[in-house]
């Protein structure tokens, strides 16, 4: 395993019951373990809250900073903000099952979780589908992409108003006949 996931293996067996908390900070390098490369750049904390009870545990995890990315609209880069949580149930059993979203089974004589999939699942699903610039959004962003699809978009509009072929209006006909 790379030294840079050790980092994530929480050693749960010497731990006091109650509640541990554990703080990463993490950039592009830990993405590039999972080959995983549509951040430009990233920054973002985590923090772990292992929660010790007696027949169980409950791992808390929360996450919070940036990630660069590129704008699916005009391909600009931007620091987008991503925030997210999750919580878990860790029980033992006979092997090891992750098929619950809030129940992780681990076998029975293990003596540390590894987080690491858990936090990158956690980051990657908080990026949205639709990435957008917020200057796309409010307007103040200047880019030749959206000049020409400004100026597509007028084109589209004029082309749907004009009725290009006349045939088409019998057919009208016939849905306003009834």
């Amino acid at each position: 395993m790379n030294k840079q996931l050790n980092e994530f293996l929480i050693p749960f067996i010497g731990l006091k019951l109650g509640k541990h908390t554990f703080e990463y900070q993490i950039d592009n390098a830990f993405f590039e373990n999972f080959d995983f490369d549509e951040f430009t750049s990233s920054s973002i904390k985590i923090i772990a809250v292992l929660e010790k009870k007696s027949t169980f545990m409950e791992l808390n995890l929360k996450h919070e900073g940036t990630v660069n990315v590129a704008c699916d609209t005009t391909g600009e880069p931007f620091d987008l903000a991503v925030r997210s949580n999750i919580r878990l149930v860790i029980q033992f059993g006979e092997a090891y099952n992750d098929d619950n979203d809030e129940l992780l089974i681990i076998p029975h004589g293990e003596h540390q979780i590894d987080i690491s999939q858990l936090v990158y699942e956690m980051i990657v699903l908080s990026v949205p589908l639709k990435r957008e610039h917020p200057g796309v959004v409010n307007g103040s962003l200047k880019s030749p992409a959206l000049e020409l699809l400004k100026r597509l978009e007028i084109k589209r509009i004029i082309a749907e108003e004009q009725d290009l072929d006349p045939r088409w209006d019998k057919l009208k006909q016939l849905i306003t006949d009834k």
